[in-house]
């Protein structure tokens, strides 16, 4: 089973290599598009040694239709920037579609660093409940699947919990304990309390009805490429 790995990029050259080298790791046939949304800093430098890249329009979901539209693997595995599979990562991937029911899933959070409120975090995601199922965990899916539904709804915000919720939907999605490693990047530079409030607020205005058009400026420095809760 060919597995694409698809990163949307925006100014992440700090944190691209690592997660590429997490990639190029794994064993198995695969192949890493990385979906650039026109970074100003070494992000295509950097991916252009490991991955194929691919420049679009700005917008994490714009970026990862566009880089699912070229893919050639029968899987297509959504990755962050600043998220670093683990050995055997892909291998579980396979596993878990080796099941003819199964049509995507997502792996277990964990943080780069300890302490109380990653711990507590991570904790909390363990839970089986697909309006929870952000994209900073890695969805995965079948390239059959994806464009049936018609892939990312190209939105500027919750984009990942749209498409986990269509696939819960249709049934066969599986939580996987294999780990992926994101980074507290955000949560170290806002504070732990003040971040999470700005998430739970906006992720209770989505789940309330409001559109995400109408969510995405009221997160402070809004990132078309960013994650709530990385």
């Amino acid at each position: 089973m060919l597995i694409s790995v698809i990163i949307p990029t925006l100014n992440e050259a700090d944190w691209l290599s690592g997660t590429l080298d997490s990639v190029v790791r794994q064993p198995g046939p695969k192949e890493i598009i990385v979906a650039d949304g026109t970074s100003t800093d070494h992000t295509r430098v950097i991916a252009q040694r490991r991955a194929r890249v691919v420049s679009s329009a700005r917008g994490r979901a714009v970026q990862m239709n566009a880089a699912a539209s070229v893919a050639s693997g029968d899987t297509l595995l959504f990755l962050h920037a600043d998220t670093r599979l683990c050995g055997g990562a892909l291998e579980a991937v396979r596993h878990a579609l080796a099941d003819p029911i199964a049509e995507g899933g997502i792996f277990r959070l964990r943080f780069d660093t300890s302490g109380f409120w990653p711990a507590t975090y991570t904790l909390f995601a363990r839970i089986h409940w697909r309006h929870i199922c952000f994209g900073d965990r890695g969805l995965f899916v079948r390239r059959s699947v994806f464009e049936k539904i018609g892939g990312y709804p190209e939105i500027p915000i919750f984009e990942d919990l749209h498409l986990a919720c269509m696939l819960h939907v249709r049934g066969g999605f599986r939580y996987l304990q294999t780990p992926v490693t994101t980074a507290w990047r955000r949560f170290a530079h806002v504070g732990a309390l003040r971040q999470q409030g700005r998430n739970l607020r906006l992720w209770l205005q989505y789940m309330s009805g409001t559109p995400p058009l109408h969510l995405a400026h009221r997160y402070p420095n809004h990132n078309p490429s960013d994650e709530l809760s990385s």
